[in-house]
């Protein structure tokens, strides 16, 4: 087996928890074979935002097909 592994960013104006979530349904829209998630670096971003833009930096690691 040979897995590979892509960085995404959720976003979410909720939660870190909603942050994570958004990053992994999309995972789950557009890539197959996904074995697992690590949730590698959480940040908020209050710049350019009103409010809070709580982020979620997930590494989605799926297995390539033979």
């Amino acid at each position: 087996m040979v897995f590979k592994k892509v960085t995404l960013i959720g976003t979410s104006g909720e939660s870190f928890d909603a942050a994570a979530d958004d990053a992994i349904d999309r995972a789950e829209e557009t890539i197959s074979n996904i074995k697992w998630v690590e949730v590698d670096h959480l940040g908020v971003e209050l710049a350019s935002v009103d409010g809070r833009q709580y982020q979620a930096e997930v590494t989605v690691a799926f297995e390539l097909e033979e």
